[in-house]
């Protein structure tokens, strides 16, 4: 929705502030200076990334259509999760959660959580490194380079995508440039064509620079911003549960374990010390 709000108002002002100059809107419809732009800027974006980028680069869109993925609820439930999770850990030995650990979508612990349930890649992460725990790890500063690693590795999989955009955004007005001149050689062509008739062609062809920075800067260059955010926002949720994991290892009580994972957060997501006593005190007996 915030993405369908700001290309609504990007087009808004820019056409209404034309239309409002005294502008004709029509003269603004080229649709192959767009076919030019675009279509040179899908090409280089296949041939300058690899396939599974290009699988991916859709979902990514719709994703940040959805919104932000996390915002405080999200984390009390993460939170809330994680203080069960350890607190059975502590009270009946980790050998007790493999059988939530195995198919955490049968789980009676992890179907109180169903946002966090559906989040795949995070239930992946946190039952795998719950399952290294059953199996004996217990060095924390072995344990937090493991997890950095593979927080490092997934960050940059997904900055693939975001820079591929940019990239994008970037040759946009280079790509209209291309367009503006491809529609100077056809005026050039009509040179002798009377001066109304030379006026719409050489519009026409600065119609091409146009779309092309208008592309660049008012939606290719912000989408790829918003997907930066949106993987900064992901990897700083791998990090709560990295913070809680750490404290467990490091043997503080399930309480403990989980202020640490809220002290990992930004400001504007973080619950407070209350709201999380509140939120853990609300959770379903550990089974």
């Amino acid at each position: 929705m915030q993405l369908i709000v700001g290309a609504a108002i990007v087009l808004g002002c820019v056409l209404g502030g034309y239309v409002a100059l005294g502008g004709h809107i029509f003269v603004l419809w080229q649709p192959f200076e767009f076919v030019i732009i675009c279509g040179a800027a899908a090409g280089g974006f296949i041939i300058s990334n690899p396939a599974a980028v290009l699988k991916k680069s859709v979902s990514a869109v719709m994703h940040l259509l959805k919104g932000k993925p996390y915002n405080k609820q999200s984390y009390l439930e993460l939170l809330s999760l994680l203080y069960m999770l350890f607190k059975i850990g502590r009270s009946k030995g980790m050998l007790a959660l493999e059988q939530h650990l195995e198919n955490p979508k049968e789980s009676t612990v992890f179907q109180n959580f169903p946002k966090f349930l559906a989040d795949h890649h995070a239930v992946t992460f946190l039952t795998d490194y719950l399952r290294l725990l059953t199996l004996g790890t217990d060095k924390a500063h072995e344990l937090e380079a493991l997890i950095d690693e593979e927080i490092e590795t997934h960050h940059a999989e997904q900055q693939q995508l975001s820079g591929a955009f940019q990239n994008m955004a970037d040759a946009m007005p280079a790509l209209g440039i291309v367009a503006a001149v491809l529609g100077v050689i056809k005026t050039m062509g009509a040179i002798t064509e009377p001066p109304e008739v030379l006026g719409h062609l050489i519009g026409g062809a600065l119609v091409g620079t146009f779309l092309g920075v208008l592309l660049s800067y008012g939606f290719i260059g912000p989408i790829a911003a918003g997907l930066r955010a949106m993987y900064d926002a992901e990897t700083k949720y791998l990090q709560c549960m990295k913070a809680g994991l750490i404290a467990y290892v490091q043997g503080y009580s399930p309480a403990v374990c989980v202020e640490f994972g809220r002290k990992a957060l930004l400001s504007n997501v973080r619950p407070s010390f209350f709201e999380v006593e509140e939120a853990v005190s609300a959770t379903p007996s550990a089974v």
